[in-house]
């Protein structure tokens, strides 16, 4: 894609679950629009890597955003780095464990809302401040389609998304007299190695999963990527409080 115009330039964001999937395509994004990016990813390694070939405005940091002294070291880097920070987008996301109330155990249980839901409560908790400090910013949560639409056997994982969309809300209204605008972003089906490890081919997933989309097909990182840099961006600036369903018309059945 090419970019016709750079609308974050000169911003600094905070990235959870960076190092693949949705996370290292937004963070590809963010870089081509002109932000530096502090790629924040309990696999190190692999946030490292992405890091290298996005250039000197991407940071690498190790991050369990589980852990309140990790999350707020991680935004600590970023700071000394960059100076600044102007958005967040909390990316970060558990194994998705299938099954009931009943045969989840409270571990998997737990893992899912810690990952998804309490990440999301300590990575605004240490970057608002820096936010306010200068002057204004924006918070995306990557939710999904099923914080709107249930789906069988994966009870913990429809909560905490569907905690990530109303968070968002309640955050937007506490400050937005802070020049902070907060949203989420529900992506349908995206074809991210870890969805894609369970189809033999991309056109295989789209063939099976495509139909339940309006669309006929799953979509690519890249467009998720998309919809993430516009909650970012300028564009996005009088938009707050909401939900953005970038599912292909999944949630509409």
């Amino acid at each position: 894609m090419t970019m016709t115009a750079r609308r974050l330039k000169g911003k600094v964001v905070l990235l959870t679950g960076a190092a693949s999937g949705i996370g290292a395509a937004i963070a590809r994004r963010c870089i081509a629009e002109g932000a530096s990016v502090i790629c924040a990813d309990h696999a190190f390694e692999s946030a490292s890597i992405l890091a290298a070939e996005l250039g000197d405005r991407a940071l690498a940091v190790s991050c369990d955003v589980t852990e309140d002294a990790s999350v707020k070291a991680s935004i600590e880097a970023g700071l000394s780095r960059f100076g600044r920070l102007d958005g967040l987008v909390h990316n970060a996301a558990a194994p998705s464990l299938d099954g009931t109330v009943i045969d989840l155990s409270e571990r998997q249980w737990r893992l899912e809302i810690d990952v998804s839901l309490t990440g999301a409560f300590l990575a605004s908790k240490h970057a608002i401040p820096a936010m306010i400090a200068g002057g204004a910013g924006s918070v995306v949560f990557v939710a999904s389609q099923f914080a709107h639409v249930a789906v069988g056997k994966a009870v913990a994982y429809c909560a905490a998304k569907a905690g990530l969309v109303h968070l968002s809300k309640a955050m937007a209204v506490d400050h937005a007299a802070d020049g902070i605008r907060v949203n989420s972003l529900s992506p349908g089906a995206v074809a991210t190695p870890r969805l894609l490890q369970r189809w033999p081919s991309l056109e295989a997933a789209d063939a099976g999963l495509g139909p339940a989309h309006l669309l006929g097909r799953i979509a690519r990182p890249q467009e998720i990527a998309a919809a993430a840099a516009f909650l970012l961006s300028p564009d996005a600036s009088f938009v707050t409080g909401t939900d953005l369903l970038a599912d292909g018309g999944y949630a509409t059945r």
